[in-house]
């Protein structure tokens, strides 16, 4: 189960009530430089961007690939541990608006983490150290340490599987090309 919290809302739906729940210029702000972070070459230009301006927490050498999508509205609740990478196009989210209600929730990505090319992972989940996630899988729960997960659903592929990992070696040729 997903670390979220609720807040109802009433009147027209969540999404359309946005700037009563986060400030306008915040969300400009954030995505002015999550744009300029998407694009930029410099992995620690990007880690500054992400730490110093959008008040995320990037351990050492962790790794945002080219176009990955932050949460514009509350990227401060995204943590990321060191020496992680974070494949292409891949969006992290820290809320979701809904009918009745928006929802937020800390992600907290460990240190030493795989996470595939457009991957989607959802508010209020863990991704525990040395984990693997698949190639376009959506994080729709929590991920044990050590544990490779894919797809859409996720599920658990192989527990254990950093064990002697140097790359992609010990993916199945049938999830490496997704």
């Amino acid at each position: 189960m997903r670390k979220t919290e609720k807040y109802p809302v009433e009147g027209p739906n969540a999404l359309w009530q946005i700037y009563r729940t986060v400030s306008k210029w915040k969300a400009v702000k954030n995505f002015v430089w999550i744009q300029i972070s998407r694009y930029c070459p410099s992995l620690p230009v990007k880690n500054w961007i992400y730490r110093r301006m959008l008040g995320m927490k990037i351990g050492e050498h962790s790794a945002f690939a080219l176009m990955v999508m932050v949460d514009v509205f509350f990227p401060e609740k995204i943590k990321v541990g060191s020496n992680t990478i974070i494949g292409y196009n891949t969006t992290i989210l820290a809320h979701e608006y809904l009918i009745r209600e928006y929802r937020l929730g800390e992600v907290n990505i460990g240190s030493h983490v795989m996470v595939g090319a457009n991957t989607t992972i959802l508010p209020g989940v863990t991704i525990g150290d040395y984990a693997i996630v698949g190639a376009g899988s959506v994080v729709h729960k929590d991920v044990p340490p050590h544990t490779f997960v894919a797809g859409n659903p996720m599920r658990v592929i192989r527990s254990n599987a950093s064990d002697g990992l140097t790359g992609t070696a010990d993916v199945p040729d049938s999830l490496a090309d997704h």
